[in-house]
């Protein structure tokens, strides 16, 4: 999700770093995670079918591999879509818009771990009211498994009077999502769901939560063993929104770790999604033309030529392989843990 206050936060910490240079906890990430060469450079999916020069994000797909879910951003923001593609042998077909989308923000959209229903959050009106605010709603596929049911609104303590972003949901049912309840910047919080009813919301602390630190994306694993995070503002970044991974390990959370600058760079890295079966991460980035250091100024037309092309700074869908970067996270989870850190946190 990325509404003018989002984009005004990332544009600050892109000038903040960019004028002030990579932190040293920076430089530390990039000797520590950057040097495991078993992580492979990202692909970009659907090259000019999927991935355009326009603005796509969170993209994420099916158990059998077969159907994407993402969405597209009518700049600066206005309007949310989201959209559903097939792949058709080894080429994804022409998206759609999927049948409940269209007319509000739709934003955020995430598969459940059986690829039958998806999590999202929307502008569009409650109970014929419009509410000022993000709520999180569910759609799932109809019998045929080819159409969706009407999407619903999530009861109970998912949708507060503050805006939810970002939902996602364990195979157990439990519901991890960002909100700006508590502080208006946006923490992580978990509705644990008992007896078919969703319990009071957790804010999962300070491990994953603090002051400067917003995190709009919390994608928890199918058995939460660990969740992947999109957040500004935490201390080893490498310029603005950066990817993170935190480890459930023996009822305790471990510190975030960035996943390093394969996957991060100076553009925004955001949006995460777990492949269904369970073997890609998926990501969104708006890494591009603006990475490369400016030797000489840009012409009018050269400047112009990079903006109507892909990598022109708008938002672009990647996947690598989840195993190497998983792996090498939690190496640097044990160093951390070695070197003394443990301000993991309970949950």
């Amino acid at each position: 999700m990325r509404d003018r206050r989002v984009w005004a936060i990332g544009s600050l910490l892109f000038a903040l770093f960019a004028s002030c240079g990579i932190t040293k906890n920076a430089l530390r990430a990039q000797a520590s995670v950057g040097t495991d060469e078993a992580i492979p450079p990202p692909e970009m999916i659907g090259e000019g079918v999927i991935s355009t020069d326009d603005d796509e994000l969170g993209g994420g797909v099916t158990p059998d591999g077969k159907t994407l879910i993402f969405e597209k951003s009518a700049a600066p923001h206005y309007l949310y879509i989201m959209c559903e593609a097939h792949l058709v042998g080894d080429k994804w077909s022409k998206p759609e818009i999927l049948p409940f989308s269209g007319q509000y923000r739709d934003t955020d959209p995430v598969l459940a771990p059986d690829g039958k229903s998806i999590l999202f959050a929307s502008d569009r009106p409650v109970n014929g009211r419009d509410l000022h605010r993000w709520s999180i709603w569910r759609a799932e596929r109809s019998g045929s498994g080819s159409g969706w049911k009407k999407p619903q609104l999530i009861p109970g303590a998912v949708n507060s009077e503050g805006s939810q972003v970002f939902a996602s949901i364990a195979a157990n049912g439990n519901i991890y999502f960002a909100s700006s309840r508590k502080t208006g910047q946006y923490d992580v919080f978990r509705a644990q769901l008992v007896e078919g009813k969703y319990e009071e919301a957790e804010d999962l602390g300070p491990v994953f939560n603090g002051p400067g630190i917003n995190t709009f994306e919390a994608t928890i694993a199918p058995d939460e063993s660990y969740i992947l995070l999109g957040s500004f503002g935490r201390q080893n970044g490498y310029g603005s929104s950066d990817l993170y991974v935190s480890f459930h390990n023996a009822g305790n959370w471990t510190q975030p770790i960035n996943l390093g600058p394969q996957i991060n760079t100076r553009a925004r890295d955001y949006s995460p999604r777990i492949s269904g079966d369970g073997q890609w991460l998926y990501f969104t980035s708006e890494r591009g033309f603006l990475e490369a250091p400016i030797d000489q100024p840009y012409s009018y037309q050269s400047f112009n030529n990079n903006l109507a092309k892909r990598g022109n700074g708008l938002g672009n869908l990647y996947r690598v392989p989840l195993a190497p970067v998983l792996a090498t996270a939690r190496n640097q989870a044990v160093v951390q843990s070695q070197n003394g850190n443990h301000d993991g946190g309970q949950g």
